[in-house]
Order: C-alpha cells, then sequence, then structure tokens
C-alpha cells in the first residue's frame, strides 16, 4: 500500500524486525504498511475508540494480515505488558496527550527501546519533556502534505540535552542535516506569527503588550536560525 507523506515519514524510522505497537492506529495504515513492507512482522495496532479500530479490523481482514497485525481496544499504553514490544508509534495526536500516555504507564514506557512521534501541536512541549526524563532524540523528520507541517521525532531512552531554548521549537537534527522542508517550515512558522502580531499590534491590555513583545521575540530567535541556515 502508498502511505500519505506523513505517514511514510513515521514508518521510515521504525527499525528493521522490530516488533511494534500503533497507539492510536485509526486506520491501521502503519501496521499494513510495515507488514507488507517486511519491516516489522508482528504489530499491535490499538485504538480508544472501537469505530476507528473496527476500520483496522477489516482492513486486516481484508489483506488477509490477522497473524501479523493484532488490533487491540484500550486507551494509550494500557492494552501493552511491559516489555510485549520493543517500538512504539504515536502519530496524529498532540503533544501534551502524548506526555500524558508516557507518563501514565511509566512501567510500560521503560520496557520499550524505540519511540517514534509525531504530535499534532505542542512538538516544542513534548521535546522538553523527552529532554527532562531521560529521553535522548535520536534523529527527526519532516513531512508536508496540503500546506501544512508534520514534525516526527524519534527517540530512545537516554541522556540528552538541548543547547539553546529555540531547539525546543526547531529541531536541532532538522537544522544539522539541513532537511530539504526546514527552510520553507520556518518560514510558515514565521508566517504564524506575524499574523499573532498584525492582531496584537492595536490592542492596549498589558496583556496583550507582553504577548506582542514575547511574540516578536521568538519571530527574532526564528530569523535568527532561518539566516544561519541560508548562510551556509
Amino acid at each position: 500500500m502508498k502511505l500519505s507523506n506523513r505517514l511514510l515519514e513515521v514508518a521510515n524510522f521504525v527499525p528493521k524486525d522490530s516488533i511494534v505497537a500503533d497507539i492510536g492506529t485509526d486506520h491501521g495504515y502503519i501496521p499494513v504498511f510495515l507488514v507488507e513492507n517486511n519491516i516489522s512482522n508482528k504489530v499491535i495496532a490499538t485504538d480508544i475508540s472501537e469505530k476507528s479500530l473496527d476500520k483496522t479490523v477489516n482492513y486486516i481482514k481484508e489483506l488477509n494480515l490477522r497473524n501479523n497485525i493484532e488490533p487491540r481496544l484500550g486507551d494509550g499504553l494500557e492494552t501493552i505488558k511491559p516489555c510485549e514490544v520493543d517500538t512504539i508509534i504515536m502519530a496524529g495526536m498532540g503533544g501534551i496527550l502524548i506526555i500524558e500516555i508516557l507518563e501514565k504507564n511509566k512501567d510500560i514506557r521503560d520496557s520499550i527501546t524505540h519511540f517514534i512521534f509525531q504530535p499534532m501541536i505542542a512538538s516544542n512541549e513534548l521535546r522538553k519533556y523527552l529532554i527532562y526524563n531521560n529521553f535522548k532524540i535520536i534523529d527527526e523528520g519532516l513531512a508536508k502534505e496540503d500546506n501544512k507541517f508534520y514534525e516526527i521525532i524519534y527517540a530512545r531512552r537516554g541522556e540528552d540535552y538541548i543547547e539553546e531554548d529555540i531547539y525546543y521549537d526547531i529541531s536541532k537534527k532538522l537544522i544539522d542535516k539541513n532537511h530539504p522542508l526546514l527552510k520553507e517550515f520556518i518560514e510558515y512558522k514565521i508566517n504564524i506569527l506575524n499574523n499573532i502580531l498584525e492582531e496584537l499590534k492595536d490592542k492596549e491590555s498589558k496583556k496583550s503588550k507582553d504577548r506582542f513583545k514575547e511574540v516578536k521575540g521568538l519571530k527574532m530567535r526564528y530569523e535568527e536560525v532561518l539566516n544561519n541556515i541560508e548562510s551556509y
């Protein structure tokens, strides 16, 4: 099967021959891709929504992959036993929700080797959580679909640090490998900040003025990173 750009970028981080749990699998596209492409022989596909999981059940039956993909109904990591899988995927959910799932089931979390995250929002908060909770960010990716950008984070357990706060917002991994979408991604983020500044510029409340100053400072830091990239 052919995955979307976003899901393909996620799947590309899965180590070959790993045992995978796809948390919040929805249609089950990633598990099917991993099995059909001999990346993983065993995938547990979980979802909190019975309706969503039914889509996966029907899909794997249609493809005769029931021996390789096991659907499970449940919340977060609660459907997984410690040491049952070595890789988890959490794609298409918010960064804060990912943090909550990791915190809720620490015994299971700590038995897993590879973590692949694709936060829809709050990627900076997720990076902060990882750095301060003994995760090492190994690599990152970017994907673009329908004029939207998606960040993918591949992490393992281990010590790590972030050199400057701006790298919580713009991945140092993407900068170091000069990702082909990075310049466009930063310009996209700067444009969002410009829109916020435009909305705030005539507001007189202290809260609005403080927010204006905060956003303007962040925009300047984005522009510094962009200038450094363009000078390579």
